[in-house]
């Protein structure tokens, strides 16, 4: 049905409905039971026939402006759609809702506020940004990675209690019952991340690179670091639950080694204990099926300390890479991060061993971005302020050891 014949549809429905109206207050009464039935089923067929039309001139007006998402799309769906949001988001970073058509504006889902509102990111650029982002943070590569569509809460099953060992047993028999088999569950739910970012006008006007990959990488780097932050020493309190954080809803102090330091340096002599026996002590600490897996991990000031380490024959632990083989420690390759514990003082966390793809990150596809106009102007710059929502906890303790500094030095 076309739209002029839906329009004139839902005209004469309404004119229905209202003639039974005026009849019953013509007669100087309510409408009767029927009539009251009537009345709702015309009222109920006029919102459908609303909402119909409502996405017909959708439609029409997002295939006029090339935001149409065609299923049959020959290279994937909504091709010409994600382009044309692409542009649409384009126009909005560098000059603000003002330079949104009204269709560009429907497709971002704009917010009411007629300047500096909020609009939700296009996937493709949301996508973009998170690969930046995993780029950036080297645990994001080793660990579980989960992308929710909305800001939903997704929930880890946990061992808590596991069988015992299967029986030998007869041809017919079926070992005794066992019930000691029970599951936790631990819940991530991505929290809100915001930063702000500043832009110059002539960057954004004049730069051969397009606004949003000017505004997703400075975004993209902004909230790695703050996610990376919080995955190494986050208190789980509205953010993520970091891998060097106490807690028995991650890793408790149950897989925590110590490992003999000065308060400057790891000690390695007879007297006060050797640090390279504490690595090795961490490393079979960890199960051997997590082993292919594992991966030190260090602050970089760590490391240079842990590289000159020997052990009780007077060898280095730290083994340079040859070719394309990692540099290893004990033979496990490590990781570095900036957020990692840098200190060696007396029961400080100094590193871990463990293979984080027990680590789990979720991610909520939403990201928003809005543009600050006026607040900058002095400066000539746009600020814009990105809203992201993220989560992360470890979701198995057995597969990490903490190493925590013993000063055990007169």
């Amino acid at each position: 049905m076309k739209i002029r014949e839906l329009k004139a549809k839902r005209t004469k429905l309404g004119a229905d409905a209202k003639a039974l109206m005026e009849a019953a207050t013509g007669a100087g009464r309510s409408m009767t039971g029927e009539e009251e039935k009537q009345f709702d089923a015309l009222m109920d067929e006029r919102d459908q026939v609303d909402r119909t039309i409502e996405r017909s001139e959708r439609l029409l007006d997002d295939d006029r402006q090339g935001l149409d998402d065609d299923p049959d799309e020959p290279n994937g769906p909504g091709k010409r759609g994600q382009e044309a949001r692409m542009d649409a988001w384009n126009a909005y970073l560098r000059s603000g809702q003002p330079g949104l058509s009204a269709v560009q504006a429907r497709a971002l889902n704009a917010g009411n506020d007629p300047e500096g509102g909020f609009l939700v990111a296009p996937e493709q650029f949301v996508q973009q940004l998170l690969q930046n982002v995993d780029d950036m943070t080297p645990l994001r590569g080793l660990a579980t990675v989960e992308r929710l569509t909305t800001a939903e809460s997704l929930g880890v099953p946990t061992l808590d209690a596991d069988l015992d060992d299967a029986e030998w047993t007869s041809e017919v028999g079926t070992g005794t019952q066992d019930d000691g088999l029970r599951f936790g569950k631990r819940e991530l739910r991505p929290h809100p991340l915001a930063k702000r970012v500043l832009v110059s006008r002539k960057l954004l006007r004049a730069s051969a690179m397009n606004p949003e990959q000017i505004v997703r990488e400075r975004m993209a780097y902004r909230h790695a670091t703050a996610q990376e932050n919080a995955f190494m020493t986050g208190d789980g309190n509205q953010k993520a639950l970091g891998l060097f954080t106490a807690s028995t809803n991650g890793i408790s102090t149950g897989r925590d080694i110590d490992v003999p330091t000065s308060g400057t340096g790891f000690v390695h002599n007879a007297t006060d204990g050797y640090a390279a026996d504490a690595l090795i002590t961490a490393k079979y600490t960890l199960k051997s099926q997590y082993h292919a897996k594992a991966r030190w991990l260090f602050h970089r000031l760590v490391l240079a300390e842990i590289r000159k380490v020997k052990d009780a024959e007077g060898q280095y632990i730290w083994k340079p890479g040859l070719s394309d083989k990692p540099d290893t420690i004990l033979e496990i390759p490590f990781i570095l991060s900036e957020f990692a514990p840098s200190t060696l003082a007396d029961d400080d966390y100094i590193g871990m061993l463990g293979d984080f793809s027990f680590y789990w990150i979720v991610d909520a596809l939403q990201f928003e971005v809005q543009r600050l106009v006026e607040l900058y102007a002095q400066t000539n710059q746009i600020g814009f302020i990105g809203r992201a929502e993220c989560d992360g906890m470890p979701v198995l303790e057995e597969a990490f050891v903490r190493l925590q500094s013993d000063d055990n030095v007169a």
